[in-house]
C-alpha cells in the first residue's frame, strides 16, 4: 500500500529474540514484530519470518521463549540477526540453559518469559504465535537498561532476507 511505509519507518518499537526447540534441535532469532495481546488471559504475539529458520523450527515447537533486548545486548542483536541458523550454530556462542520444553533461555539476558504456543496466525510473509505464559524471569535487582531499539539496528545485515 502506498504510503504505509512512511508510517513503518516512525515506529521504533523493542527489538526481541525468540528462542526454540523441538526434535533434539536449536534455533534463535532477532524479532521486531511482537507485542503484548491480551490481559486476561495474558498473552503475547510474537511474529517470525516465513524465510527465517527458527520460523520452520518453531512451527513444531511447544514454546517458544521471548528474550527482551536492552542497549547494552547489541552483540547478541548482531549474533542473532546478523547470523543464520541454517549455517552456524549461534548457541555455541552464548551461554544458555533449557528452559519449559527444551526452549533455550539466553544467560546474558535478564528480562524473558517462555510462552506455550496457543495459536499460529498468518500475516503475509511472518506467522503470529500467540504464546500463553508459562514461565518468567527472575525480577531484575536493579532498574532496568533502555531498551534496544529498531532504530538503532538499521544497519544491522540479516543472515537471510526476510
Amino acid at each position: 500500500m502506498t504510503g504505509f511505509s512512511g508510517f513503518a519507518d516512525a515506529l521504533d518499537g523493542p527489538m526481541y529474540i525468540v528462542t526454540a526447540a523441538s526434535g533434539g534441535r536449536r534455533a534463535g532469532c532477532l524479532v521486531g514484530f511482537a507485542s503484548q495481546s491480551s490481559i486476561d488471559p495474558p498473552r503475547f504475539v510474537v511474529w517470525l519470518s516465513t524465510a527465517n529458520h527458527t520460523y520452520r523450527l518453531a512451527r513444531a515447537a511447544e514454546y517458544l521463549t521471548v528474550h527482551l533486548l536492552h542497549q547494552e545486548d547489541r552483540e547478541l542483536a548482531e549474533l542473532f540477526g546478523g547470523k543464520t541458523g541454517d549455517r552456524v550454530d549461534k548457541f555455541a556462542e552464548v551461554d544458555w540453559h533449557p528452559g519449559e520444553g527444551g526452549s533455550p533461555v539466553l544467560e546474558r539476558l535478564s528480562t524473558w518469559f517462555t510462552g506455550r504456543i496457543e495459536a499460529r496466525v498468518e500475516g503475509g510473509d511472518h506467522v503470529g504465535f500467540v504464546l500463553a505464559p508459562v514461565a518468567v524471569g527472575p525480577p531484575a535487582a536493579c532498574p532496568p537498561a533502555p531498551l534496544l531499539r529498531y532504530r538503532a539496528l538499521r544497519d544491522l545485515e540479516p543472515g537471510h532476507p526476510a
